[in-house]
């Protein structure tokens, strides 16, 4: 995953025998709003990361788990945390999500994905 965030992948080029292609690294830009969706993402793993007993191969959803926690009756996940630092880094990682998406969705039809 480094590698790929770090823009270290290899562009596959057909080559013939005259060929003087090589590989190239492609360079990935990100946009600031991706940015700053990586950057929230981050401060909520260091904030899981500095309390005890946790799992270091934590996805978001067991993140949301710890910090949540699950009713007991129902057996599903709380919809909020008492941790007013975890509310808060989540509330903050959604208002990004929601400006990053605003960007992506005229793409997706620019580039085929959905049909109009």
């Amino acid at each position: 995953m480094s590698k790929f965030i770090n823009g270290k992948i290899k562009i596959e080029i057909k080559k013939d025998l005259f060929s003087d292609e090589l590989n190239e690294d492609i360079k990935l830009i990100f946009s600031d709003e991706s940015k700053k969706v990586l950057k929230s993402g981050l401060e909520i793993w260091k904030y899981y990361h500095s309390k005890d007993n946790i799992n270091a191969n934590s996805s978001l959803y067991d993140i949301k788990e710890y910090f949540q926690g699950r009713n007991e009756k129902t057996d599903k996940m709380n919809s909020k945390s008492n941790d007013a630092i975890y509310s808060n880094l989540m509330i903050n990682l959604k208002d990004n999500l929601k400006i990053l998406a605003k960007k992506i969705e005229p793409k997706i039809y620019e580039y085929g994905f959905l049909l109009p």
